[in-house]
């Protein structure tokens, strides 16, 4: 069903005001999917006229999409798409920053605790000492993120840990915002063993101390690099100050793609959206921005790796892992964040004339206005 972008924009009105307890009928869901295939549909077009426009654009295996040195890439992000990780390890429930772009947006005071002297790695809880026990029975993995929220408001508690796990060759990288970040913990980091640090610099909006925090950070570390949601004022912000931001000897940019969870939805209210593989919900200029940066760096030879961490490299992402874990052909954990689509923030980018459908016809019998759609 190619439903009109007119049809469309009523229909989502519609499906809008019904209450929320109220579940749509088969029809009425398949005219529902039909809308966020065209949105999908052109969006992705929009997309792949700029992915012809990115010099040397480079591809690893088909997953993801990067341009710069191919040994740049990073290291965490092989390991995710081609290899058995990634797994998180989870420690601290707290963080210094704010950003609207957070997934826990306005619920930061209300993160439950891993645990005094716990950690949460695949779902289960550990003490630093069952690390151990843990590798003699599972198989290791290729990679360990440490996420979840700000490691640094208690990086001492870390080193131990990573230490560990070093020890046991599996590649480990830390996220972090950077502002807590010292000379003193960031040696400490390395001589734990930590392979790899990326700032959030999005969420300090390029602070010049975080970007003299990741300087830092390469004098002692293997790889630093960044990975932030790609927004439109890290955009702008970044191409301003783009020169020392380079000058730190960074080795990678991870341009991810923004998607929305019902935290952080509001905080994007009014802006186009779309929906891909009936997954994550982000704005259409997430990725949009990311190619065009990466076509800047191709363009002026930037000597670090610039790798679209977009919902396709996400939905990759999952189907590799469960094939790494033996699931079902098919299987993945890829998933919407919503338990119910949000129409109504979908009806900003169907009011905009600059988005077009790629192609429309009339609504079949049964589904016009009123017929009743059962």
């Amino acid at each position: 069903m190619k439903i009109s972008k007119r049809d469309a924009r009523m229909w989502m009105e519609f499906f809008a005001c019904l209450p929320e307890e109220e579940g749509l009928l088969p029809r009425q869901q398949e005219i529902a999917l039909a809308v966020l295939a065209q949105i999908e549909a052109a969006a992705d077009a929009r997309a792949e006229a700029l992915r012809r426009e990115i010099p040397r654009l480079k591809s690893l295996e088909g997953r993801t999409e990067y341009v710069g040195p191919d040994a740049k890439f990073p290291p965490g992000c092989r390991s995710c798409l081609l290899g058995t990780g990634l797994s998180a390890v989870r420690k601290t429930n707290k963080c210094n920053a704010n950003c609207r772009f957070c997934y826990d947006y306005g619920v930061l005071d209300q993160i439950a605790p891993i645990g005094e002297g716990y950690w949460e790695i695949g779902g289960t809880k550990f003490r630093e000492e069952d690390i151990g026990l843990l590798l003699s029975i599972h198989r290791a993995p290729t990679g360990l993120s440490y996420v979840y929220l700000e490691p640094f408001m208690e990086i001492e508690v870390y080193y131990g840990v990573i230490e560990k796990f070093h020890a046991a060759g599996i590649h480990q990288h830390m996220y972090t915002n950077g502002i807590l970040a010292t000379e003193d913990n960031l040696r400490a980091l390395a001589r734990a063993g930590l392979d790899e640090l990326r700032f959030n610099l999005g969420a300090t909006d390029c602070a010049d101390r975080v970007i003299e925090n990741m300087a830092v950070a390469k004098k002692y570390l293997p790889r630093v690099g960044i990975e932030t949601p790609m927004t439109p004022e890290f955009y702008a912000t970044f191409l301003r100050k783009k020169d020392k931001i380079l000058a730190t000897g960074i080795d990678s940019i991870n341009c991810a793609e923004l998607h929305l969870n019902e935290n952080n939805l509001g905080n994007y209210a009014g802006e186009p959206l779309y929906m891909y593989r009936q997954g994550y919900i982000s704005p259409i200029w997430s990725r949009e921005l990311t190619l065009k940066f990466m076509r800047i760096a191709a363009e002026e030879g930037w000597d670090v790796a610039v790798h679209a961490c977009s919902n396709r490299t996400k939905f990759a992402r999952d189907l590799n892992l469960r094939a790494k874990e033996g699931g079902w052909f098919g299987a993945s954990a890829y998933a919407g964040e919503f338990s119910r689509i949000p129409f109504a923030a979908f009806l900003p980018v169907l009011d905009d004339p600059d988005f077009q459908f790629l192609e429309e016809e009339p609504l079949p019998e049964g589904y016009r206005p009123g017929d009743i759609v059962l």
